[in-house]
């Protein structure tokens, strides 16, 4: 909730409480929040009180009162007069000023942590900030970057989440969290997402290598494992060697592999078929199985495929040949698309 959001919702309380009537002027002497719809003090009166020392000043209407928001340019109007009108007006100057502290507080952090996870901090300035804004500089770390999957005419949705770890949280519990961020999302969002986390930080000096992780781990999960949901950097196996290969290396692979053709080539049924057997070890009973194709016919189109590319998927030589170049045209594609 935005703190102005929080600022209105308070002060109508404190209105349904008491029966007075509350209004925050900002620094141009504009209606910020209000509860009512009363005529202001004059401009003159309100620059008067601004450049008084004193904290407050009553009249038989309304009382003003300075708020020390860091600037201490807004100002609180409270209508009533008499004792108890005064009490109510001190104690929402303090819970206006507890809100607006809070809200300062977690905007500097959230700016602290962007800046940092762009290494735009030396190691000095860092550990000054943090301590200024009470961030333990040591504390166990991981960065998750969520991306929700949109449509084509849609533009990605991403956000970052810095999580402080216990001693005792390893790789496991870190996947587990991200799945957990990916289930939330679709039972409670209804929306699917991609969730890639980094290797774990021990010192906020390490937060913006951590970021850099898990925002490659996203990108590889992306091209290589299109059908998982949770990539984290230490498990992008041989797509990361890929994702750093020069892209002029990638296509000479590929034309080794398939010549003058390309994978876009196969058709869809016959890739479906080969990324089954891939996915099953190689194992043409339990392929047969999962696709209701006869085991016969799988045959007929392996050896079709092996006549064509000269390559026989039912060995593992071949058929590693044939996935690293499934993966590889992957790679070539998206770096086309994204101009890498």
């Amino acid at each position: 909730m935005k703190i102005q959001q929080t600022l209105q919702k308070s002060l109508e309380d404190w209105n349904r409480i008491s029966g007075l009537d509350f209004c925050i002027l900002d620094e141009n002497n504009q209606i910020y929040i209000t509860t009512c719809d009363k005529k202001l003090p004059s401009v003159e009166k309100l620059t008067q009180f601004r450049e008084d020392a004193a904290l407050c000043v009553s009249n038989r209407s309304c009382s003003l009162y300075k708020l020390d928001n860091g600037s201490g340019d807004m100002l609180l109007i409270v209508w009533g007069s008499g004792d108890s009108a005064s009490t109510i007006g001190e104690l929402a100057v303090c819970q206006i000023e507890s809100l607006l502290s809070a809200y300062a507080e977690k905007t500097d952090k959230n700016s602290f942590m962007q800046n940092l996870l762009l290494d735009r901090y030396s190691q000095v300035e860092a550990f000054n900030k943090a301590a200024k804004l009470h961030i333990s500089p040591s504390v166990r770390r991981a960065v998750f970057l969520v991306e929700t999957k949109q449509h084509k005419d849609e533009s990605a949705l991403a956000t970052i989440v810095v999580r402080e770890l216990q001693n005792t949280e390893s790789y496991e519990e870190l996947d587990g969290i991200a799945c957990m961020l990916v289930d939330m999302l679709n039972t409670e969002a209804m929306t699917s997402a991609w969730v890639s986390y980094s290797n774990v930080a021990d010192d906020i000096m390490e937060l913006s290598d951590a970021y850099k992780e898990a925002r490659t781990a996203l990108e590889v999960g992306k091209i290589f494992y299109a059908e998982k949901n949770v990539f984290g950097y230490n498990q992008l196996g041989i797509g990361r060697l890929i994702y750093q290969l020069p892209t002029q290396v990638c296509e000479m692979f590929v034309n080794e592999i398939f010549g003058d053709e390309s994978l876009e080539s196969i058709d869809d049924e016959t890739l479906n078929i080969i990324r089954t057997f891939f996915e099953n070890n190689l194992n043409l009973s339990e392929t047969s199985r999962q696709l209701y194709v006869h085991r016969n016919t799988l045959v007929y189109r392996f050896e079709k495929l092996q006549k064509r590319f000269g390559l026989d998927v039912r060995t593992f030589e071949d058929a590693l040949a044939f996935k690293l170049a499934m993966m590889v045209s992957d790679y070539i594609t998206y770096s086309r698309n994204h101009g890498k």
